[in-house]
């Protein structure tokens, strides 16, 4: 797995000089290219651990993104990358898995920058992940990230609901506290906050999150960001505590879903971040999950189990 503390270090320097919103910016047209290698067991073995996945055959839905997320770091960090990574907010991702992954499968992984897109908010990048097998597409994931600036757009409140989108902040890469940050896959348009009210999910399980968590999910995925190591660290960028990986909210959620060899994609939006440690609640149905806590929605998924156009074809079954 690349190390992301190089590019941790490298964020911390050239974000300054970098400019949200610039006119004219664009992405680069760079792709980074993981040669197909073995899938390293003992940290697959400690993710499975911290997440709740049972051993198995089955590489869990989530994994491709943390072996992918440091070359998408390495791009991001990059002169050439118009966004400062100091700041960014994860606001949602989409996994497609189109066949079953096993453990011992050679991967090769390519990351790039799909679209530079304006946001109610700011700007939204959205960032690609894909898994080839032989050179067959068998995994692939989009994800939004927002980087927050004045924009001339203005969003009304949002009526109070049984169950409030706070959308505070989220987790995943060198963050600050943002409101109102929830976007659209697509990215089109500067995005416009549905405020329909969010129907409450039964609640299945209550799980206390230790104040070490991000500290141990760290050492299993490698992404060792401060914001979610420890107090001090995380004040730095905005947070009075630590926060939970948003990464880690959806693995450990997925890890509960029952007939997971039936899933084949999802999609998660992050609301607001894990302060640590936590009482959180979970909650699904057969068509998604949420983790929530007093009067705070953390985390939406909703679950594909109609197979991919591929998984016909997977002999491997």
């Amino acid at each position: 797995m690349p190390n992301l503390n190089v590019s941790l270090a490298r964020a911390a320097v050239t974000s300054p000089f970098k400019r949200a919103g610039r006119p004219g910016a664009d992405l680069p047209a760079d792709r980074i290219v993981l040669p197909a290698a073995p899938i390293a067991a003992a940290p697959l073995s400690s993710y499975r651990r911290i997440c709740g996945f049972a051993k198995s055959d089955t590489l869990p839905l989530t994994y491709p993104h943390v072996l992918g997320f440091p070359l998408a770091m390495r791009l991001m960090t990059a002169r050439r990358f118009p966004l400062p990574v100091v700041g960014l907010v994860h606001t949602w991702i989409e996994i497609n898995r189109h066949r079953p992954l096993r453990p011992t499968d050679l991967l090769e992984l390519t990351v790039y920058a799909d679209e530079l897109a304006p946001h109610r908010r700011g700007t939204e990048v959205t960032m690609v992940t894909e898994a080839r097998l032989a050179g067959e597409l068998v995994w692939e994931s989009r994800s939004g990230y927002l980087s927050r600036h004045p924009t001339v757009t203005t969003t009304p409140a949002a009526p109070a609901t049984a169950v409030r989108d706070t959308t505070d902040a989220t987790q995943d890469t060198t963050a600050t506290t943002a409101r109102d940050t929830t976007a659209t896959a697509t990215g089109t348009t500067p995005a416009t906050r549905d405020t329909t009210p969010l129907p409450e999910l039964p609640a299945l399980a209550q799980w206390q999150l230790p104040g070490d968590l991000g500290r141990r999910y760290g050492a299993a995925s490698g992404d060792r960001n401060p914001i979610h190591l420890y107090p001090l660290t995380a004040r730095l960028f905005g947070f009075p505590r630590a926060i939970a990986h948003g990464m880690w909210t959806v693995a450990r959620c997925l890890a509960e879903t029952p007939d997971q060899h039936e899933v084949h994609g999802v999609r998660a939006d992050f609301r607001a971040p894990v302060l640590l440690p936590a009482t959180v609640t979970y909650a699904a149905d057969a068509t998604g999950f949420q983790l929530r806590s007093t009067g705070r929605l953390h985390l939406t998924g909703r679950i594909l189990h109609a197979p991919g156009p591929a998984a016909a074809r997977d002999g491997r079954s």
